[in-house]
């Protein structure tokens, strides 16, 4: 075991990619934010302006296929999970759970507090690599209008339209 563990220290990682990502905040992509602000003392603006505002790490990706973990939320923003979770989250769901922010990958259930949703698919299997995100990348988000997430969807996920 620990040979494999030396003989990993000398492979050569890829270099982590700066990656923006389009978010709708509020309302029908995220129902939560409301909770979320009120939980810290804000707006739902303050709570775009700060999520927004940020640079993330992705720390890993787990629990379902395409969920992405970031680290680097705002303590302004910390707020616990849902007492019960959802029976559903939609994919692309962008959610908060304590201390850390994360997108759905998938139509899953799930207890994170949902502030918006990405229209940016973050899996596809007819892709490769199929997830857009490795960990150490570094995430923005962008907010756009429900109009803008429309659009984005007529596209092929790729970029904006």
């Amino acid at each position: 075991m620990s040979n494999a563990l030396e003989r990993g220290a000398d492979i050569p990682l890829p270099a982590p990619k700066e990656v923006e990502i389009p978010v709708a905040y509020g309302g029908e992509f995220g129902p939560d934010i409301g909770f979320v602000a009120a939980h810290n003392g804000l707006s739902e603006a303050d709570v775009v302006r700060l999520h927004a505002g940020r640079t993330y790490t992705v720390y890993m990706l787990g629990f379902a296929p395409g969920f992405v973990y970031l680290g680097g939320l705002a303590e302004a923003l910390a707020t616990p999970r849902l007492p019960t979770p959802r029976p559903s989250v939609p994919a692309g769901s962008v959610g908060i759970a304590g201390l850390q922010t994360g997108i759905y990958g998938l139509s899953t259930p799930g207890g994170w507090r949902l502030i918006g949703r990405t229209p940016m698919p973050m899996l596809d299997l007819s892709r490769e690599p199929p997830t857009p995100l490795r960990p150490g990348d570094r995430v923005r988000f962008l907010p756009i209008s429900a109009e803008e997430f429309a659009a984005w969807q007529k596209t092929d996920g790729a970029g904006s339209p």
